[in-house]
């Protein structure tokens, strides 16, 4: 199984004295729970790993749960010390100030908890963090595989990683080409906008959030203007709103924008920007094309 650079980053932290919460952020598939599990298998390090993601989001009691018997685990534990990884901790409500007060609370009584927190919607998590955790956290990023970890993990080729992007845990699909798309659109792409962006965030037009990351990834590596996205999408409202909902998208690891450089604010933001996604897998798994068409088209591959 491969090791993620970020994983020697979080263990070494853990090795040192209780100091900071660590934070774990990136897109969903990207290998941030194997990370933490090869982590509990390599310290000694008595340590509890919880999920979230099925959690109500209103329960943030179940935060306080989850801490109380980390303390009570702590008093059976090895060296006195304990290790505490929350994954999707951005779905609860309210989760920060509730984090903070069991931080501050174990700090005062030395309770010798670490604490890793896992996430994949950046926004969400920055948003706890400057809201309540100001100065008790460190934040990793954790992004789509390189090439050179998917050609280490699955021996794949250049052209391979190109037309099927990075996504460690779909790299078995595809050579049923149709359930590798499928897999790709259901299980990321509609995860991704339902759960980390839809039920997290304010989105009055969910569809024209939808059509705009279809239409970012038709124009992917492309200069298109704003102006001309309102002509293609219906009821998209104002360039604001568009700009917005793209963010939304750039945090949660799907379609950036890049704007053209200008040493004025105005220009920059009257520039056509740069439309990019962050995994190729997301442009081609809606696209019909096939890999073998891809590459005996010496047109299209260059």
């Amino acid at each position: 199984m491969i090791r993620r650079n970020q994983l020697e980053i979080v263990k070494s932290r853990m090795n040192e004295p209780r100091k900071f919460i660590q934070v774990l952020m990136g897109p969903r598939q990207v290998g941030k729970t194997t990370m933490m599990k090869q982590l509990t298998e390599e310290v000694e390090t008595d340590t509890i790993s919880v999920s979230a993601d099925g959690v109500i989001n209103s329960n943030w009691l179940w935060i306080q749960q989850i801490w109380e018997n980390a303390r009570i685990q702590l008093k059976k534990a090895v060296n006195n010390e304990l290790i505490l990884i929350i994954d999707e901790i951005q779905k609860l409500d309210n989760w920060s100030e509730i984090v903070k007060e069991q931080w501050d609370f174990d700090t005062k009584e030395n309770n010798n908890i670490k604490v890793i927190l896992l996430g994949s919607s950046r926004l969400m998590i920055q948003k706890g963090l400057t809201e309540s955790l100001a100065g008790r956290f460190e934040v990793t990023y954790v992004g789509h595989w390189s090439f050179s970890e998917m050609e280490e993990a699955f021996s794949w080729n250049v052209n391979q990683y190109i037309y099927y992007g990075a996504y460690p845990g779909a790299a078995n699909l595809i050579h049923e080409e149709e359930r590798w798309k499928n897999y790709i659109k259901d299980s990321l792409i509609e995860t991704s906008i339902s759960k980390d962006i839809l039920m997290l965030t304010r989105v009055d037009k969910p569809a024209v959030l939808k059509r705009l990351f279809e239409l970012g990834c038709l124009y992917s590596g492309q200069i298109l203007a704003y102006t001309k996205l309102l002509g293609e999408l219906q009821d998209a409202g104002n360039t604001t709103t568009l700009s917005h909902y793209l963010t939304l998208l750039s945090d949660s690891g799907l379609l950036g924008a890049t704007e053209k450089y200008a040493g004025n604010v105005i220009r920059k933001r009257a520039s056509k920007p740069k439309f990019q996604v962050f995994n190729n897998a997301l442009l081609t798994a809606q696209d019909d094309l096939t890999y073998e068409k891809v590459l005996s088209d010496s047109k299209i591959w260059g």
